[in-house]
């Protein structure tokens, strides 16, 4: 590929119209590129991409604002704590819009606003943004109904009822995760599995406990009672000295990991060893749970890839109005096997004081999950 002189004798910034000359392509060609349009094979993408990048081409967003009346920008509704799950996501969406041509105008709600998501909405259109993204949502007892507040997509990063227009989701599949979680403390050999569950305002505890919860039925299994916690290791701490009084508990699926943390801390406070007596899964798999002690089994969220897809569907959306969504797909299901779990301690025979080997003693099984494989650590 030759080098093009850029025009006006070598000096100003190169234009889409270089990019095409050096690429011998249109255009308009050029244009679908870089706005990520369908319809371009590999191989002309490539030429273009590589002709964009030793020119030094930058697009002019402005003027694309200017010529479609849209204003590149993105609203971001968001609770706004420090809590690693929904912060994560806001980062993963950071990430993400960083080089598609779009600003990012950020609200946060707080628990108990009485404007609740339906305000920070409104906030947001006023902005004149072309889409919204709502990140981690609770439910604020109003409905959530959208459908009267503008025709913008509106991405949902979770599962929760929202009604609009041109509603997306992404990151959906907590309860498969949450149900992977617990067939695998099953198939540990556990008679049945304890939860340790998140505040039920919020949609992810709630897909994680159905997750739990189904899957115990399906298998035929108690239900124990739920146990309700903040997501903090404090409730975590709190619950783990309640369970712990139960001799019959042997498995407990927390809806993440710091909640998880809190409870190994009482059980083994309350001379219940881990996971030798008491198994624990976790959910997030954040940074310090291959740290503690023992280290924690955890569902790895996918972050970034459910921000990456999500904001890919969502641009599709607003640059393509006419045209049907991108199907979206299922996050995986990436099980992290560490030191916390293992198979339950052996039955004592009745009347006997002697112990009964438990169905799957000997070793930790890795069962093939529904995403794949389990991860070991």
């Amino acid at each position: 590929m030759k080098r093009a002189a850029k025009r006006g004798g070598g000096s100003g910034a190169a234009r889409s119209v270089d990019v095409a000359q050096l690429a011998g392509v249109s255009q308009k060609t050029v244009s679908r590129v870089y706005n990520d349009e369908p319809y371009v094979s590999a191989e002309v993408r490539r030429r273009v991409l590589e002709a964009g990048e030793e020119l030094g081409y930058r697009m002019n967003h402005a003027a694309r604002a200017l010529a479609s009346g849209r204003t590149r920008s993105i609203g971001v509704l968001s609770l706004g704590t420090a809590l690693y799950g929904p912060a994560s996501l806001i980062m993963g969406v950071e990430r993400a819009v960083r080089d598609s041509g779009y600003a990012l105008r950020v609200v946060n709600t707080v628990e108990g606003d009485p404007t609740g998501v339906a305000g920070a909405v409104d906030s947001l259109l006023e902005q004149g943004v072309d889409g919204i993204i709502v990140s981690e949502p609770i439910d604020d007892g109003q409905g959530e109904d959208l459908s009267a507040r503008g025709d913008v997509p509106v991405l949902v990063l979770g599962s929760p009822p929202l009604a609009a227009p041109r509603a997306l989701a992404a990151g959906v599949g907590a309860d498969l995760m949450a149900r992977a979680a617990t067939e695998y403390l099953l198939d540990l050999g556990h008679e049945t599995v304890h939860h340790l569950a998140g505040p039920q305002r919020w949609y992810a505890a709630r897909d994680r406990l159905e997750g739990w919860r189904s899957t115990l039925a399906a298998r035929g299994r108690a239900i124990p009672p739920v146990v309700e916690g903040d997501w903090s290791a404090a409730t975590g701490y709190t619950a783990g000295r309640e369970l712990a009084a139960d001799a019959d508990m042997t498995a407990v699926f927390a809806a993440n990991d710091d909640m998880a943390i809190g409870l190994i801390r009482a059980l083994v406070e309350s001379g219940r060893r881990v996971p030798e007596d008491v198994s624990v899964v976790g959910f997030d798999d954040i940074p310090v749970a291959a740290y503690v002690t023992p280290p924690l089994t955890t569902m790895r969220q996918p972050f970034d890839t459910v921000a990456q897809e999500g904001l890919k569907r969502l641009v599709h959306s607003i640059e393509n109005p006419d045209a049907p969504p991108l199907p979206a797909s299922e996050p995986p299901v990436d099980l992290v096997v560490r030191a916390s779990t293992g198979p339950p301690p052996p039955r004592k025979t009745p009347g006997s004081g002697r112990s009964a080997a438990s169905p799957t003693s000997g070793g930790r099984p890795g069962p093939a999950l529904g995403g794949g494989a389990p991860i070991y650590e």
